[in-house]
């Protein structure tokens, strides 16, 4: 790149929002035109001091593991022919952040994909949505025809199964039309997309990104706390006023969070945080957390896909975890012996549960089950569905008896399931 190089912008949006500010409250797409006034144009700046920067506002992934956002990039940055993909494909049904952010603010999406493929030294990247995602569709088709650099970006649609989200299930339908987790490694980094390194990051981490390369690091970590910098988008829902997208400060008290969303609209017995991947916390435990890893590994729990769900007193936590589990049992790839026998036992165990049908020795051999699918098969699919399930043996302990004398009479919650919204 030839020329003065541009530095980061003197001061970026004060408190929260951030990354949503300055949408509109009539749900319309900002058009290239707001993006450019509001932001400018990308910086110019090089692929190493972008790399530093990232590292220097430890900014961590936003799709579910945390994984931190410069080593991924540093790990393609220099290798032969890279190519990024932006993976839109949000398939835990509880999450709406990355279609709220593809279909309000699509040019900040863009923005950050352009900085990780410069990065990285890719001529273009991939941005992978669901095949149902038809907002989502129009509003990046639209927003790419406003964009000087469209061309350098191609949208793909794919499968909205569970596991069709996780990385090397969406790399895999790119290459070949099927959308099934294979094994690692090698990782992506190493062999990916045709057999290319590739850096696969979700919206939201490259829209922090866009923010940081204009805004600089010391700004990002203005809010949050220094293990755990910046602020994420949280979809929130169950027994809350306003269900639906909010940023947030990372290290905020749980309650705060759910105030967010007008907060509780009963009292609360448990949180499901991180999607269905993650953990339900007891209320009373789930007083004392923040929204942060540390907090959160306390209880076994991460931030995962930034999913909180307050489950209401009057709901019933055991029938709901058997509706789920039920669901990620019927998600499996069915590639692997663990996920395909070991979950679909686990399931029909929770519903015997409760149901109040189970067998006397139901749980032990539930607790033995969930062990021992873990660690197993191509993908974490098993692992994170026996974390889940363990967490509501823990959290509805109480419940157990209860259902066993057939004296449960919650209302169902109705916490959302198979098809994408």
């Amino acid at each position: 790149m030839t020329g003065p190089q541009q530095t980061v912008r003197e001061a970026g949006p004060i408190g929260l929002p951030r990354l949503l500010a300055g949408l509109d409250t009539d749900g319309t797409r900002m058009a290239m035109s707001e993006h450019a006034d509001r932001y400018g144009p990308l910086p110019a700046i090089s692929a190493l001091e972008l790399i530093k920067l990232v590292d220097r506002s430890g900014l961590r992934g936003r799709g579910g593991a945390g994984f931190p956002t410069a080593v991924k990039l540093r790990a393609v940055a220099g290798r032969r022919r890279p190519i990024v993909i932006v993976n839109g494909s949000e398939t835990e049904p509880a999450s709406a952040k990355d279609r709220f952010l593809l279909s309000r603010l699509p040019h900040l999406v863009f923005d950050g994909a352009a900085l990780a493929a410069r990065a990285v030294g890719a001529p273009q990247a991939i941005i992978r949505i669901g095949d149902r995602r038809i907002r989502v569709l129009g509003a990046l088709e639209s927003a790419l025809a406003e964009r000087m650099d469209g061309d350098r970006f191609e949208v793909v649609a794919g499968p909205e199964e569970y596991v069709a989200g996780e990385e090397t299930a969406v790399i895999h339908h790119l290459e070949s039309g099927v959308a099934k987790p294979t094994f690692v490694p090698p990782r992506p980094y190493e062999r990916g997309l045709h057999g290319r390194p590739t850096l696969v990051q979700n919206p939201e981490t490259l829209a922090q990104l866009a923010l940081i390369a204009r805004f600089g690091p010391d700004w990002f970590r203005e809010s949050g706390s220094e293990a755990d910098p910046g602020s994420m988008l949280v979809t929130i829902s169950g027994a809350v006023a306003a269900p639906g997208v909010y940023e947030v400060a990372l290290c905020t008290p749980l309650p705060d969070v759910l105030k967010a969303a007008g907060g509780a609209i009963e009292p609360v017995q448990a949180l499901l945080i991180g999607g269905y991947f993650g953990t339900w916390i007891a209320a009373e435990r789930a007083r004392t957390l923040r929204l942060s890893r540390a907090d959160l590994q306390l209880v076994g729990g991460g931030l995962g896909s930034g999913v909180v769900i307050a489950l209401g007193e009057t709901a019933c936590g055991l029938h709901e975890t058997a509706r789920i589990i039920g669901y990620l049992a019927d998600q499996s790839a069915g590639q692997c012996g663990a996920c395909v026998n070991g979950l679909a036992a686990i399931a029909q165990s929770v519903e015997a549960l409760a149901e109040g049908e189970a067998h006397p020795h139901e749980l032990a051999r539930l607790k033995r089950w969930t062990e021992d699918v873990r660690g197993r098969g191509a993908c974490h699919h098993p692992d994170g569905a026996a974390r889940f399930v363990q967490s509501a043996i823990a959290v509805f302990s109480h419940e157990f008896e209860r259902h066993r004398r057939a004296q449960c009479t919650a209302r169902p919650a109705g916490l959302p399931i198979g098809e994408p919204r």
